[in-house]
């Protein structure tokens, strides 16, 4: 093999077009961008413009990743839930919802329901009746000796 035998393989290098370079080449003169104005020239070009009509894509609600009718939970820890049970606002037996949740102060709003996460560490022996429990929370109240009842969509979801 010599230096001047060395070439691209067949296909693998297009030769580009030469623009505007007379009628017969088929891209003289405008050299295929069309005619005059805006489109013609380099850079700006309105792609969604509809000669001053609002445009489709500003007549159509914005949605994006938003959901419609998003659940909102009240979200609580079982660690702020002991704190409860140790200050004397929830008793050690009881039923864990989202009423007597209010009634400790721990909720302010009903929302959609109590969701129960992980954090922290449950002693006392509780029934929850909640939306949701995370797999954390679940296993902490089952080894407390407590219970978890899922009410509503979640349930539904879970099962």
């Amino acid at each position: 093999m010599k230096l001047n035998d060395i070439r691209d393989n067949d296909g693998s290098s297009k030769s580009r077009t030469r623009l505007g370079r007379g009628i017969g080449s088929g891209s003289g003169k405008t050299s295929g961008r069309g005619g005059k104005g805006q489109t013609a020239r380099s850079g700006v070009r309105i792609n969604g413009f509809e000669g001053g009509q609002m445009p489709l894509h500003r007549r159509l609600p914005k949605r994006g990743f938003n959901a419609l009718n998003p659940m909102v939970y009240n979200e609580v820890n079982l660690g702020r839930i002991q704190e409860a049970v140790d200050a004397g606002k929830l008793a050690a037996g009881a039923t864990v919802n989202i009423e007597s949740l209010m009634a400790a102060g721990i909720c302010t709003k009903a929302r959609d329901g109590v969701r129960i996460l992980g954090a922290g560490e449950l002693k006392a022996k509780l029934a929850f009746e909640v939306a949701g429990a995370s797999k954390s929370a679940q296993a902490a109240i089952e080894k407390a000796g407590g219970s978890v009842k899922l009410l509503g969509e979640a349930a539904a979801a879970d099962a």
